[in-house]
């Protein structure tokens, strides 16, 4: 039975060569030939597709180079006393202590757009305790929070800048004996 299709099939292609000064393909099928052009309804892949994709600044990124008891090297700018490192900008913070993280002192993070990924909060020589309403605000408006000791702080900043993603730092400097300069911060 397959063979006499076949050669039935053989028969008619070569005869539709023989007869047209025109060839024809011999899959004439709109199935089955790669002219077929699918449409919005054939595929998914067809689907219209949007994408949002923010437009990250190699220049904005900041790094912390150093500390110590009276501030932080920032990109080469002596920052004096606690501060506040954002993605547009480093800004000075009015906290004296942990203590002082309150629901208005932390308002600078959560009000950005786009809004934070990440904040990391550098508390000083060692990891304090945050109060907990303040916590709560920042889950509430979606942002993860890293409570560290400076030195720590600092690292994990300066380790999430490098990796792009959006974050933001509140640092209190520590006290002289964790202090970390460099050359370029005596001068």
């Amino acid at each position: 039975m397959s063979s006499s299709v076949c050669s039935r099939f053989l028969q008619t292609a070569r005869h539709g060569l023989v007869r047209s000064s025109r060839a024809t393909p011999v899959f004439s099928s709109p199935f089955l030939s790669r002219a077929h052009r699918l449409g919005p309804t054939d595929d998914e892949r067809y689907q219209r597709t949007t994408a949002t994709i923010m437009q990250k600044d190699a220049a904005s990124g900041f790094i912390i180079h150093g500390y110590n008891e009276r501030g932080f090297n920032i990109n080469g700018n002596q920052v004096i006393g606690p501060c506040a490192v954002l993605p547009p900008a480093i800004l000075q913070w009015k906290v004296g202590t942990h203590l002082n993280i309150t629901e208005e002192s932390i308002a600078l993070f959560h009000m950005l757009e786009p809004g934070l990924e990440i904040l990391v909060l550098g508390t000083g020589s060692k990891i304090e305790q945050i109060n907990p309403l303040v916590l709560a605000l920042l889950r509430r408006k979606r942002i993860a929070v890293e409570v560290q000791d400076t030195p720590n702080a600092c690292a994990t900043f300066n380790f999430l800048v490098d990796e792009n993603r959006l974050v933001a730092a509140g640092l209190i400097p520590p006290p002289a004996s964790t202090a970390l300069t460099t050359p370029s911060d005596e001068s």
